[in-house]
């Protein structure tokens, strides 16, 4: 049982922590990939907060493709160097974006959405997908939270198989 309130006093980066042993409980008993991602996009929702979107875009047919997210309903394909998304993923570096509206060419899936933060996925020097975070908020993203979840992303490649994806 999932309990967010135990979260709820603890400081960020104890939070973050956290995360981290969640994610890695929650994926490493489990066989199939696509319900790693759907409980890997629930808990960092969850534990990220004021966020208003975090999912996941994978590499299908040289596009990304909507994979598990939470949030409102999204872009289904997003071409590489396209938006924050497609742009992380041709440099293969996170985006930390402060303000979304001043980023050139920016997609906007959900009119909500002012900050942005997109850390790419990459195993065995192949690109498989990107996390997005969206909110509502400008500049919400922090530097601690980038490297928590670049972390995260390790976690998933460890226990992922991501040829069984799509």
């Amino acid at each position: 049982m999932f309990d967010i309130n135990v979260f709820e006093n603890l400081s960020v980066e104890s939070k973050l922590d956290n995360m981290l042993v969640m994610l890695e409980g929650l994926v490493q008993g489990e066989d199939l990939p696509i319900t790693k991602l759907c409980n890997a996009s629930a808990l960092i929702n969850a534990l990220i907060g004021r966020i208003n979107w975090c999912g996941f875009y994978l590499i299908k047919d040289n596009a990304l493709v909507l994979g598990p997210f939470q949030g409102m309903p999204a872009c289904t394909t997003i071409e590489i160097g396209k938006g924050v998304c497609g742009s992380a993923a041709l440099k293969r570096e996170t985006l930390l974006i402060k303000d979304v509206h001043k980023f050139e060419g920016h997609i906007a899936c959900d009119a909500a959405s002012n900050s942005e933060m997109v850390i790419p996925i990459v195993k065995d020097d192949k690109l498989i997908g990107v996390l997005d975070l969206d909110s509502n908020e400008f500049d919400r993203f922090t530097e601690l939270e980038q490297k928590y979840l670049e972390i995260s992303i390790n976690i998933l490649n460890k226990y992922i198989e991501w040829e069984h994806i799509i």
